[in-house]
């Protein structure tokens, strides 16, 4: 019986993957493209803060927002608020009603002392009342003069708690210098969002490089969760910032697009399954 598509998982552009350009503009790129659909990146745009544009955005374009990032960073610690719990609470509601499944979460930062030691009990609770998905993302330390300093509490790496969904993303193993494989079968059904992107482990640094263009694993990651039946979903966030204008994004957006489709065919699958035996 053959393979239809359907059956490999779905590939979203993050809304990231396009600044200095906008939300509105990732849509109509990852629509032109063959994108699965988008994730979308909370952030100081205003628009990916409207749900109600968001959802003239979906319905326009007829691309499915997959996923929603919560306003975690540093630069959007005022977006929807200063509470990191109505943070989250906004972010489930947003994803309910556009209809995505996942919502991604950075750990706690040391400082936000109350949130991080009601984080895990707080998760947990919030995930009785949707059926949505919170996905913790693993971050990475900082290095200073041959000295670590980890500014996230618990800790930066989510295989080492006890959340049932967590996110991998690629360019933060790099910046981490962990094993990405590893970590990969480590979480087993507990990877439930991939965020695909490459670097070359420079400290400090997370560059989110097009897949294939740094030293991490993409191929035989993306083709190990084919193999095994992965339903989470495959997130492009790739930095394309520094791209000499629109054709050179688009190139890189479309490099990118490929390398995962590639890599997910039922048959490179196939394949990388056989030989793990």
């Amino acid at each position: 019986m053959s393979v239809t598509r359907a059956s490999t998982p779905k590939i979203a552009l993050s809304t990231a993957s396009v600044y200095p350009e906008r939300t509105p503009d990732a849509f109509e790129l990852a629509a032109r493209l063959g994108y699965d659909g988008v994730e979308i990146m909370v952030g100081a745009d205003p628009v990916s803060q409207d749900v109600d544009v968001l959802e003239r955005l979906r319905d326009h374009y007829q691309l499915p927002i997959l996923a929603i990032h919560a306003p975690c960073l540093l630069v959007t610690q005022r977006v929807w608020g200063k509470d990191p719990w109505v943070k989250l609470q906004r972010a489930q509601r947003a994803a309910e009603r556009v209809g995505a499944r996942t919502v991604v979460v950075h750990p706690p930062f040391r400082w936000q002392r109350d949130y991080a030691r009601e984080f895990e009990v707080g998760l947990a609770r919030m995930r009785d009342e949707t059926d949505v998905v919170f996905a913790v993302e693993n971050m990475f330390p900082l290095k200073a003069r041959g000295n670590e300093m980890v500014p996230y509490s618990p800790g930066w790496n989510p295989i080492d708690y006890d959340f049932p969904q967590v996110t991998l993303d690629l360019s933060h193993t790099a910046v981490s210098g962990s094993d990405a494989k590893e970590m990969s079968a480590k979480l087993g059904d507990r990877l439930a969002h991939l965020h695909l992107a490459d670097g070359l482990g420079i400290p400090n640094k997370d560059e989110h490089l097009v897949p294939g263009r740094g030293n991490q694993p993409c191929a035989e990651i993306l083709e190990r969760l084919a193999g095994n039946g992965y339903d989470g979903l495959v997130v492009l966030e790739i930095n394309t910032r520094k791209a000499g204008g629109r054709t050179e994004r688009i190139e890189d957006l479309t490099e990118a697009l490929a390398f995962a489709r590639r890599h997910l065919a039922p048959s490179r699958a196939a394949k990388a399954k056989g030989a793990r035996g």
